[in-house]
Formats: C-alpha cells, structure tokens, sequence
C-alpha cells in the first residue's frame, strides 16, 4: 500500500521498530549537529547549548548535590541525563511518527529550533552561525525519521499465519538497512572529523604550544627548607596540574586561540579604556608567586583546593594604568566584574585587589602555559578569596561597577557576593574507615587560610585533649602549610579530628555548616581502626 491508503494496525513488532527509527534517527541528528559544531564552535552543539541552558536555570542547591555527590564528574553526569532524556524523547516520537510520520518529522524539527535558540541565546554566544548545528541535525534526522517510517508503513496486510510474508518481510529488512547505513555513516564521518580535529581547537592548541612563558622579573622565593613534609599519603606542597581541581559551569572546556584573544578593561572609574594582546600582556612586569586556590563548594576535608606557582602580571597595576583607584583611595567602583569568553561573570571586591595582595592576571602554572581546563590563555587569581568571586578562568573583560549596580553569576542564585576564604584544616593520613597498626601512627595534612596564613593546628584523639601537631615551615601566608603528629595508636576504633588557628588567632569552629552561601567550616574528623602490632 501506499502512505494515502488506509493504514494497517501497527503491530508488536511496528512499534517497537519505530521506537528504533526514532532513537536512530536521534542518534544521526546528534551525530550530524556534532559534527558541524567542529566548524562552527563545539559549544554550538545542541547537547552542549541545552546543557548550559539547564546549569544556568538549576537551583544552587542542586548544584552543590551534583558537586557532593559526582564531583569533577558532574558535567558528565549532566550530559548523560540529557542523552537519557533525548533518548527516551525519541522514542516516543519514533512512536507518534508510526502513525503520523510528517508529524513525527516536524517534532524532531522542533527539537532542533530548541537547539538553536539554546545555542544563540548562551551568553558566550556571538553569531546567528551557533544555530547551524541544531537546524542541520534536526533537518538530517527529520528526514531519516520519515524515510524509515515511510519503509515501515509500506507493507502490506498480512493474513492469518502470514509471518512469513515476502513483502512485509523484506519491507521491514529495508527498515533495518537504512537504519543501520545511517547510523554507521554518522559514526564514521563523526569519527573521521574527530581524528582530523576542529580548526577551532587546533588553532586554539597550536598558540599554546607556541606560547614562550617570560623569565620572571620578580621570581616566587624558594620553597623553604622544611616547608614540605616526607609523610606518605600527605598532599604535595604543589598541587600537579593534572590533579588540581576543577569547578566551573563549562560542559566544554573552552579553547581560546591566545592570537585572537584580547582583554578589555572598562567601566565606571576608569579613565584610560584598555585593550591588550596576550603577548602584550607578556611583555609587562610579571611576577610568580605560590597562592592556594581554593573553591566554595569544598565540604569540611574536601578535595577542592590546590596549591601552584602561578605566573602572571599584578592585576592592580593594569588597573592603575587605566585609572582604577580603589574605593579606600575615592574610586567610584567597589566591584570588578570578570566575564569568560564562555559567559560566566565573576565579581571580586576591587580593595581586595589592590590592597598589595598578589593579585594576578596569570598565564603560567606550575612552569607551563595555563592548561585550557584551567583557563588558558588568561585567568584572574586572587589569593584569599574563594574561587567564585575571584578566579576567573579564559577571562575576556573587566569591568569595573558597584555591587549595587550588578550582581554577578553566583549571587542571583544564593550565594554571597563577598567571599574570604575560611580557616580550614583537612587530614588526609591515614584516610577515613582504615586500618592502621598499633604504635606510632603519623597523623598528616595541610591546612590553609589564604592571605592570613596558620599559626597553629591542634589533633585530637576521641575525646581526649587537643595536642600540637608540628607545622611545617610556612612558603607564605598565601599558601597552605603542611602538618603532621606522630599518635601513639592503640588498638581498638578511635576518632581522629584536627583544627587550625589563621595568622589572626581565630581558630576554626567546631560547628560545621555547609558551603552555601560563603563557605563550609568545622572540624575535620576521621575514623580508624587500630589492630594490634
């Protein structure tokens, strides 16, 4: 029969083949839009486009679930669910199509319109060519859906016993021919594009490896003698690049071309607009300084903090050239807000900045150019300050405003708009739930309260009294300190918890409380079992 004649009772297995189509035709979609993101942008792909979408529009709290609960892990998380969601989406379109199949087509269609306007609408977004990826999937699976729908609805009645008809048989090996020619065309040219690369990202790779970091004028001291601990199990003094931690809102790791990249300098206060190149940005007095970062979300004795050698130029200085003063000095602006190439805005307290504190537009870590996951080519740090009000990574502009005239990313979404990092100690040997032997256990961690530095941490075994750990020598106040005790262990289960007094003499609280909205505190305790030597 023909597609205007009645058509017949789909059956058990029609419905599930079309299930197929629409999941198929899904996957070519995808496959197509992702492939023309490789000359668009890769952000531009539509799993990508509405992935941001959902971070921007998901409540806070859920975030910091996401964070607990996946870690680094998060975005692959997200991105799986979408995946789920799409594909459970397809199927019942593949279903609907069944029936009506330019209907089903036309929904497919509307799935790429909202690919598109997810991706136009990013606030990274700077061309109506962002849409193309979506609306070229969408048109590649519309037409497979209906051509495979059009396969399906083409057999005719069978009769009773009629399993074995030719004509419904060999209608339904089409179906899966054509199905499964799509599929390995998408997977192959989407696999060929992968091998060749995006010219985006290759470009964007090859000004990295190009990228000569300058001798520093003002190198970071040398480590003192003593500031790092020969304890198995404690944290490096340097955090290795691989290692340090990652949290921002970028499903895609943005990869900025460094020829092509420019920092704009503007807004209220500023009497000399600025617009520098990286490598006029280079050519400045630079200077290399060890500095823990250390991100928000963190719970008590958590990973998200990390130590480097960042190279970079004092932010108070491009400031200054351009007329800053700070509000201490009559500047009109109390805020400057950072905004990435991938849209997210950072607003960090302009005293802060230049208040003498190393204060970085930094393009080195750990003696390399910025890794791209960790904002190359240019990122603002800031010691003393929590990531989200002061860590901008593939920083694109400054603006300089009011807290009252602008609220930045994190703010609308619950979290304070000033943030100084939190005293906080962390154990990391022996681990939580271990088994250690009795005798001389060496109870280790680091401990850290930015531009403040440590004074003292205190270990303390159950219930008994708070003893002195030994702090290793201090690099600087910007930087974590590691500590260790030597506990002379028992057998039986103990509780091990530790706390750290800052440079000010305030000692952590004992009370924990979550990260939302400025920062967790409390005491970090572990528990082990001793068995006996």
């Amino acid at each position: 029969m023909t597609l205007s004649q009645p058509p017949r009772e789909p059956t058990r297995t029609d419905r599930l083949l079309a299930a197929l189509g629409g999941l198929v035709s899904a996957y070519v979609s995808l496959a197509v839009a992702d492939l023309a993101s490789f000359w668009v942008r890769p952000e531009a792909g539509p799993v990508i486009a509405v992935g941001g979408a959902v971070v921007d529009r998901t409540p806070a709290a859920v975030k910091e679930w996401a964070i607990r609960a996946f870690g680094e892990n998060d975005k692959a998380v997200l991105q799986f669910g979408i995946l789920v969601i799409l594909g459970a989406l397809a199927a019942a379109v593949g279903l609907l199509a069944l029936r009506r199949p330019l209907l089903g087509a036309a929904a497919v269609g509307a799935f790429g319109v909202l690919g598109a306007l997810a991706a136009v609408t990013r606030p990274d977004s700077d061309s109506a060519a962002d849409a193309l990826p979506s609306l070229v999937g969408a048109a590649a699976g519309a037409l497979l859906l209906y051509v495979l729908m059009v396969r399906l609805l083409a057999g005719r009645p069978v009769r009773a016993g009629g399993a074995g008809d030719p004509v419904a048989r060999s209608d339904r090996r089409g179906f899966l021919v054509v199905a499964a020619s799509a599929g390995l065309v998408a997977t192959g040219a989407a696999a060929v594009a992968r091998s060749v690369g995006s010219p985006v990202e290759e470009n964007a790779a090859a000004s990295r490896e190009a990228l000569r970091l300058p001798r520093p004028a003002s190198p970071a001291p040398p480590v003192p003698e003593g500031a790092v601990l020969r304890v198995p199990g404690i944290s490096p003094f340097l955090t290795p690049n691989r290692d340090f931690y990652r949290v921002d809102t970028a499903l895609v790791v943005p990869r900025v071309d460094a020829d092509h990249w420019r920092l704009r300098v503007h807004g209220s206060g500023v009497s000399r607009e600025l617009t520098v190149t990286l490598r006029e940005l280079t050519a400045r007095r630079n200077v290399e300084r060890d500095i823990t970062l250390a991100c928000v979300s963190n719970e008590v004795g958590g990973t998200l903090v990390g130590n480097a050698r960042w190279l970079g130029v004092p932010l108070a200085d491009l400031l200054r050239e351009a007329g800053v003063r700070p509000p201490s000095e009559g500047g009109p602006a109390d805020q400057l807000v950072a905004r990435s190439v991938d849209g997210m805005t950072i607003g960090t307290p302009v005293e802060d900045v230049m208040d003498g504190r190393d204060a970085l537009l930094a393009f080195g870590m750990n003696g390399e150019p910025l890794p791209f996951v960790h904002g190359f080519p240019v990122r603002m740090v800031v010691p003393g300050l929590y990531g989200y009000v002061s860590a901008c990574k593939w920083i694109e502009s400054i603006e300089l405003t009011t807290f009252d005239a602008y609220d930045a990313y994190w703010v609308p979404r619950g979290w304070s708009a000033r943030a100084p990092v939190k005293t906080e100690s962390r154990i990391d040997t022996p681990r939580a739930l271990t088994r250690v032997t009795a005798g001389t256990v060496m109870v280790a961690g680091v401990a850290w309260a930015q531009h403040r530095g440590i004074r003292r941490v205190e270990v303390r075994v159950d219930d008994g009294p708070w003893q002195d750990a030994r702090l290793a020598a201090e690099d600087s106040r910007d930087t974590w300190r590691q500590w260790v005790y030597p506990w002379a262990a028992t057998p039986g289960r103990h509780t091990l918890t530790v706390r750290a007094t800052d440079g000010s003499g305030t000692t952590q609280p004992e009370e924990r409380t979550d990260p939302m909205p400025d920062g967790a505190q409390g005491w970090h305790s572990v528990e082990v079992t001793v068995r006996g030597a």
